[in-house]
């Protein structure tokens, strides 16, 4: 008799198409690495390797994929990919990459779109490595979410199972009757997006607003602002290029972290969706709010260095960057007053809106909380009136408000311990931190945001930190991604039982 219901062959069945499908992003950095003159093999043993093992694993047989099946395939699904896409870094070699630890870490902050890195000199690598880095980020965006679904839209549940992790939106699943058709359209709304994202920036540099942009800048930067992912080819990060870039990329981070059911219902016309959802309203209110406040901060404790314009600029930025978990730059906010920096701190736990390409916590939670809370003190003075949580017209049932304040807790948890294994790691390894690197690093891991504060700042990086506490924020990358929940329920004992 099986001691286990989990097909653990039907979900390396599916593993073994998402890797074969993931040959296909693996060719732009070889076409970049031809078109520079470098050398294509560490792409193309990738591709091989993607190829090999997906063939072999699609040979298992397969009866169908219920939902133990599809925690453990989006689980594995990410830690794999992280894993192929460090590959070429590592076979390239160059700089910190000859480090596998290293590797994996860039592979995995690429996957996540995290955007957090361990170059130190960008110059060293080459464009194609460069690229593949912006691509990687692009498919954790977005790309890696609508490829498992093709993959599994004909397995039912698990499509939905994937499409929901991911977004912790259903009605994400009802835009078509087919979860296959969904994915199509959400994949041609991405694509196109990226598309005018990278005609808009380009144009920014030909017409002469922007002139160090270059093609490549261009379609580097729209893949990652979209995927509100964080990586730049460019140590400055968008600090690099002109206020007019800079300005424009903000527009993209913020449409990158908007719902993309809602983007589809805009696009055909349906502009009330969006008017009328009181997320979108509560995620444009913070944006608003957290820009007025790093302002006035930067203008009160810093004298508005460069102008009222500039801090504007910046603390707009910055502001869309961190609360979109985007992470890129306009400036060292490391150099910023501590209220200033602690505000940043602040706003990594929020996110941008479910059903987007953003991390943390997300728009959408907060909300209920903040409404579950403020009812709670209502019912408090008045204990014999029933008040339910709304979200517009409709009532949030009870259980979704409970799994909204369970999942809310256990990230904060999650938070905590990982500061504390950091700050205890860096004692053990000889490699200390301080408690505020520790705390900031701790949030952009695990709400997957990138920069941090101290040595790994905007312009920093965390290749300074131990190698045990790399290792650590892969995995702190990885559950954070995925929402916790697919991880977690692994590590269940019921889960592998009968």
């Amino acid at each position: 008799m099986a001691l286990t219901t989990v097909d653990v062959r039907a979900s390396l069945n599916v593993l073994g198409a998402i890797l074969r499908w993931l040959a296909v992003p693996l060719v732009i950095p070889t076409v970049v690495a031809v078109i520079y003159r470098e050398s294509p093999l560490p792409y193309l043993v990738a591709i091989a390797i993607a190829l090999g093992v997906g063939t072999a694993l699609t040979r298992l047989p397969r009866d169908r994929i219920a939902d133990r099946e599809a925690f453990l395939t989006v689980s594995l699904s990410w830690l794999t990919i992280a894993v192929v896409g460090a590959i070429p870094l590592y076979i390239e070699g160059t700089g910190v990459f000859a480090s596998p630890v290293n590797a994996l870490f860039e592979g995995m902050s690429g996957i996540t779109t995290t955007g957090a890195t361990v170059i130190r000199d960008f110059d060293a690598h080459s464009q194609a490595l460069l690229m593949w880095r912006q691509v990687l980020q692009w498919l954790g965006g977005l790309g890696v979410l609508l490829l498992a679904t093709a993959v599994l839209s004909r397995l039912s549940v698990a499509g939905a199972q994937l499409m929901e992790t991911e977004t912790r939106t259903e009605n994400v699943t009802k835009l078509t009757p087919g979860i296959e058709e969904t994915a199509r359209i959400l994949g041609k709304l991405y694509l196109g997006l990226t598309a005018g994202a990278a005609a808009i920036l380009y144009a920014l540099g030909v017409g002469g607003l922007a002139p160090e942009m270059t093609l490549f800048d261009a379609i580097a930067h729209a893949f990652t602002s979209i995927a509100t992912a964080g990586f730049s080819p460019r140590a400055e990060s968008v600090g690099a290029f002109s206020p007019a870039v800079q300005w424009a990329v903000t527009l993209f981070m913020i449409v990158g972290a908007t719902n993309f059911v809602l983007l589809y219902a805009l696009v055909r016309g349906e502009t009330d969706r969006l008017r009328d959802s009181e997320e979108f309203r509560f995620y444009l209110g913070v944006l608003a709010a957290g820009s007025l406040l790093v302002t006035g901060l930067l203008v009160v404790d810093q004298g508005a260095i460069g102008g009222v314009g500039a801090s504007i600029r910046h603390a707009v930025f910055q502001t869309a960057a961190i609360v979109t978990t985007t992470g890129y730059a306009s400036t060292d906010f490391n150099t910023w007053s501590a209220g200033a920096k602690n505000l940043l701190f602040a706003m990594m736990f929020i996110g941008g809106m479910a059903g987007s390409t953003t991390c943390s916590v997300k728009t959408l939670r907060w909300l209920i909380v903040t409404k579950s809370f403020w009812r709670d003190l209502n019912v408090s003075a008045h204990r014999q009136s029933v008040r339910p949580v709304r979200l517009g017209s409709e009532a949030v049932s009870e259980d979704t408000v409970r799994d909204v304040y369970a999942y809310t807790l256990v990230a904060l948890v999650f938070f905590v311990f990982g500061t504390l294994l950091l700050v205890v790691d860096g004692e053990v390894s000889g490699v200390p931190i301080t408690e505020f690197e520790a705390l900031s690093a701790a949030a952009s891991m695990f709400f997957n945001i990138g920069p941090a504060f101290g040595r790994a700042g905007p312009y920093g990086t965390y290749e300074g930190f131990a190698r045990s506490s790399k290792v650590m924020m892969v995995l702190l990358m990885w559950i954070g991604r995925i929402e916790i929940v697919p991880v977690m329920v692994l590590l269940t004992p019921t889960f592998w039982k009968r």
